[in-house]
Parts: structure tokens; C-alpha cells; sequence
């Protein structure tokens, strides 16, 4: 009877024993879930969500456990935030499981993102310690990672638009001469001092006319009357004026042999012109004046009232309605440039004779960036002081893959004129560096340049904010401005955006590859990476580790396309 009894006593307590046990053992990965399932990078890190589970009668209740996210790759690892865990007899401020019950927790981390990630996989990590004991728990891996496709942005910047330093060329410039005819009140002969002015008018417009380089638009003959006095008085007096000047300088201009078209209109009561001196006087009551010309729109009401300031009236009538009474003459001419060809030409052989606009003029005259560049530097030598004329030779530097001349260009040009378009380009190369937070800076005072929207979506993507990203490339038919929109899901845009690039490279070809991985489009898959490998033999390696195309790693055409 003893033994009967001995044996079910002895397994009774070898369970109550084992319920306390400082045995702890494997976890299974089915107890974890990982949010994304695959890891990408986003704006230079690697997030994830981990929800976790410790199973009922598993947690013992004197252990504590430390959880450690781990990513793992060939050669490296990177350790995230740990999390520390108790058993119910421990004392302490981590979060309590039960040892009966079990309990779900769930940890946040993220990790700096390097390339190397490509091919890597996500571990917990545990070490549980009881007392003074320490006990073994395998790691558990939990997800795949990482998506890399954000980090295309460094690649895709090769094909940003730098802002340019634009020239302020003219071929035909507005210019115009003026004269005035004065007049002494009621009256509207010209008197011989101002016959005088009328002839000095006439010699401008001879000069003008006989310019190789300048074309009479027309001759206006403005007539006026001062504002005192009755309408019916003053209208007869403006156009008498009107017509006496216009008269004398017909007469001119036929003496001169000089054909040009003659503009007359005339102002009865020059209510503007009165303002405009009252308003840049020292008059006294000046502001009560400027109160009635507002108050009051009937023009002999105004002339009463401004007659009731007894005051003032005398110096408006010595200083101020004298200069109204008048005829304005105004020359409009043109100022015809240099042509196309000249430009060219004196470009290359004597640049000296271009002013720094038409120099700068010259460098849209031709699409050979090895010319516009030695024009660039010409303008360097002969206008030192130009900030852009290093800004554009920085921007050839750019668009040609040198980015370390490129960013001495830039900021040569900064020492001499910390402009708007220096700022973004110096953002952009900040960013091809992986600079953020310079870029930032750069980008931050480049308000006013063309480009900066661009160059913003471009800072955006590095960031992670992809919607923003989106919305500053508008439009804009680039890698990058593709890149946002692939990241951002919007896949229809994206491919119209890499069907609209003025240059495709092989990154517009690897991005097209991508949006058919992600729209399950094999053919675009395969056709388009064929296009990238052949243009740019690296993107190979870089294809057979990206997860972007994992489910295409056992296809017999995408393995022939990367090997």
C-alpha cells in the first residue's frame, strides 16, 4: 500500500515543483507579431512594433527577463531598446506578468539604418535571471528586413535640378525722355525760355533716331491746367497748350527729318498732380488738404473748400499750382541689343565686349555643357564680383556627377552673394552627403529660388515624410519626384511621373522595376531592371538582396537578369 501511494505523491510533486521551476524554455515564434512584417526604412531608420506574448504558466514568478530587439546581418548586428519584464514575486517597476496567467506586451524600436540591412532578420534577444541564476532562452527570430527603397534618394538626387543663376538679358529695353513746358496761369503761348527746352527735346530725339541701336516708339504731348479756376476755362486752356506744343514740336521734327508719331492728350484740372505735390510738400495743413481732395470728388466744391484755408491757399497758389500748369513731352524709345549671333561670336573671341548679362545670355546659345562651362569661366574672370556665374559652373559640375567640384563652385559663390538658389543647391549637395539637418538649414534660406520645391521634396523623402514630399514636386517629372510618389503608394502617378523624365538613367529604370514589383506586374519587373543592370551594372547585386523583389527570387527570368 505504501508503494501504491509512494509513486502518484512523488509526480504530484515534481508538478508543483515545475510550476516554480527556474526552468524557462524556447519560445516560438508564432507568439510574436511584427508590424511592418517586412522592416523598411523610413527617413534613416528602421522602426518596427512588436507585440509579444509570454504564455501562461512559462513566466516564473521570482525571474526577471530582459527582451532586446536585435538586427541581425552577415558581419554586423545593431541592438534596439531593451524592455525588462518581472515575475509576479519580484519587486520592482517593470511591467508584471503572471506566471498562470501569462501576459502581452508590446515594444517600439527602431534602428539607424545601414546598407548592410538589406539582407538582414529581426531577433529578440532574452536574458532571464533568477536570483543570482541566469538561464537561457534561445532568440527568437520574428521578421525579415529591410526594405530600402527610401535610401534610392541619395541616388535619385543625381538627377535634382539645381537652381540657376539666371541672367537678367534684354534684347529690347523700354527707355523713355522727358521735358516740361511750363506755362504762366490763363495763358497758353510758349514763351521763348521754354522754346528753348523744346529745342534742347528736339536734339534728344534727333540723337535717339540716329542710333543704330535705338528705335523711336512714339512722342506724347501731355497738356495741363491747374485745378483753380472753372472747368469750362481750364478745358479751352489745356487743350490750347495741348495744341501750341504739339504744334512746335511738329515743326522740330520736320526740321530734323526725323518721322515719328505724335501722342497728344490734355487734363482739364490736374486734381492728381495737385495731390502728388501737396502729399511731397511741407505745406502747412498739408494733411487737412489731403482730407478734403478725399472727402470731396466735385471739383468746384473742392476748389472752395481748399479756398476756405485761407492759411495756406497763398503758398499753394506760389508754390504748388505753378508747377501744374504745364505741357509734359515724354520721348519712348527702345534700346535694340545684340543679336543671337553676335553674342555667340563675341563669346568666344572677345568676351570683354559682352556686359556680365549678355555673358551669361551666351550660355543658352548653345546645349554643349563643355562650352557653356568655358564661357562660365570667363565671366568668373572678367566679373569676379557675379556670384552666378560660380553658382552655374557648380551646377554643370552637379549634373555631371562631381559633387565634390560642384560644392566648391557653390560655395565660392556663397562668399560673394549668399543668394537663394546658392543656399538650395548647397542644401542639395548636404543631402547627396546625408546631412539632414544641413540641408535643412541650406533649404531653410533659399526662399525665392525656382527650384526650391523641388529640392523640399527631395528633403522630405530623406525625412520620411512622403505625403509632403509628394505635394512640393507637384508636378515635377523627376527620379525623386517618382521616388515620393512610389513611397507614398500613389503607383499611377509614379509611373507617369518615370514615363515623363526628360533623361531616364538607370535609376528611372530601376524605380519603373520597383512600381511593377509593387503593382505584381512581372514583366514590367524583369524588362525594366534588364534596362537598369544594362545602364548601370552595379544595381545587380544590389536586385538580388532587395525586398522589394523577394518574391521574384525563385523566377527563373529575374535570376538570369541579376546573375
Amino acid at each position: 500500500m505504501t508503494k501504491k501511494l509512494y509513486l502518484p505523491l512523488l509526480m504530484a510533486l515534481v508538478v508543483a515543483l515545475s510550476s516554480c521551476s527556474s526552468k524557462m524554455g524556447e519560445l516560438s515564434s508564432d507568439y510574436f507579431t511584427v508590424t511592418p512584417q517586412v522592416l523598411e526604412a523610413i527617413g534613416g531608420k528602421v522602426p518596427a512594433t512588436i507585440n509579444g506574448k509570454f504564455p501562461e504558466k512559462y513566466f516564473n514568478k521570482k525571474a526577471v527577463v530582459e527582451v532586446t530587439p536585435v538586427l541581425r546581418w552577415n558581419g554586423g548586428e545593431a541592438k534596439g531598446q531593451s524592455a525588462l519584464f518581472q515575475g509576479e514575486k519580484v519587486e520592482g517597476n517593470d511591467q508584471t506578468i503572471s506566471y498562470k496567467m501569462g501576459g502581452n506586451y508590446t515594444m517600439k524600436t527602431s534602428f539607424d539604418y545601414v546598407p548592410e540591412m538589406a539582407k538582414s532578420e529581426l531577433y529578440l534577444e532574452f536574458k532571464a535571471t533568477i536570483g543570482k541564476k541566469t538561464i537561457t532562452i534561445p532568440a527568437v527570430k520574428v521578421a525579415d528586413g529591410v526594405i530600402s527603397t527610401s535610401e534610392l534618394v541619395e541616388q535619385t538626387l543625381g538627377s535634382a535640378n539645381p537652381a540657376n543663376g539666371d541672367d537678367a538679358f534684354q534684347r529690347i529695353i523700354k527707355e523713355k525722355h522727358d521735358a516740361n513746358i511750363m506755362f504762366l496761369i490763363q495763358q497758353a503761348n510758349i514763351r521763348s525760355g521754354e522754346l528753348k527746352t523744346a529745342k534742347e527735346f528736339n536734339e534728344e530725339v534727333k540723337n535717339v533716331d540716329a542710333a543704330v541701336n535705338k528705335k523711336i516708339s512714339n512722342i506724347e504731348v501731355s497738356a495741363y491746367a491747374s485745378p483753380d479756376g472753372g472747368v469750362g476755362l481750364n478745358t479751352k486752356l489745356a487743350e490750347n497748350r495741348q495744341d501750341n506744343t504739339a504744334k512746335v514740336i511738329n515743326q522740330n521734327l520736320k526740321k530734323a527729318k526725323v518721322d515719328a508719331a505724335i501722342d497728344t492728350k490734355y487734363t482739364a484740372q490736374d486734381w492728381e498732380g495737385f495731390q502728388e505735390l501737396v502729399s511731397k510738400s511741407n505745406i502747412q495743413d498739408k494733411e487737412l488738404i489731403l482730407r478734403v481732395l478725399s472727402m470731396y470728388s466735385d471739383p468746384e466744391q473742392r476748389e472752395q473748400e481748399i479756398k476756405n484755408i485761407s492759411s495756406v491757399y497763398k503758398n499753394l497758389a506760389d508754390d504748388i499750382l505753378p508747377q501744374l500748369r504745364r505741357s509734359r513731352l515724354t520721348l519712348n524709345y527702345e534700346i535694340i541689343g545684340k543679336s543671337d549671333e553676335e553674342i555667340a561670336n563675341l563669346a568666344n573671341s572677345d568676351a570683354k565686349q559682352l556686359n556680365i548679362e549678355e555673358l551669361l545670355y551666351a550660355t543658352t546659345l548653345t546645349n554643349d555643357p563643355a562650352k557653356q562651362e568655358a564661357i562660365f569661366m570667363k565671366a568668373t574672370q572678367i566679373y569676379p564680383n557675379d556670384y552666378r556665374a560660380y553658382n552655374n559652373l557648380g551646377k554643370l559640375a552637379y549634373q555631371a556627377g562631381n559633387v565634390d567640384k560642384a560644392e566648391s563652385y557653390f560655395k565660392k559663390a556663397a562668399s560673394i552673394n549668399n543668394a537663394p538658389e546658392v543656399n538650395m543647391n548647397l542644401g542639395l549637395i548636404a543631402l547627396i552627403k546625408g546631412d539632414k539637418a544641413a540641408a535643412e538649414s541650406y533649404l531653410g534660406k533659399a526662399s525665392g529660388a525656382k527650384e526650391l520645391n523641388e529640392a523640399l521634396g527631395n528633403l522630405y523623402i530623406a525625412q520620411g515624410q512622403y505625403d509632403k514630399a509628394v505635394s512640393a514636386f507637384g508636378s515635377t517629372k523627376t527620379n525623386s519626384a517618382a521616388l515620393a510618389q512610389i513611397l507614398a503608394k500613389d503607383y499611377n502617378k509614379a509611373k507617369s511621373t518615370l514615363a515623363g523624365v526628360e533623361k531616364p538613367d538607370a535609376y528611372t529604370e530601376y524605380l519603373m522595376a520597383v512600381l511593377g514589383a509593387r503593382t505584381n506586374n512581372a514583366s514590367m519587373v524583369t524588362s525594366s531592371l534588364k534596362n537598369a543592370i544594362a545602364k548601370e551594372p552595379s544595381l545587380a547585386k544590389k536586385a538580388a538582396s532587395d525586398l522589394e523583389f523577394a518574391k521574384y527570387f525563385t523566377n527563373a527570368d529575374f535570376m538570369s537578369i541579376i546573375q
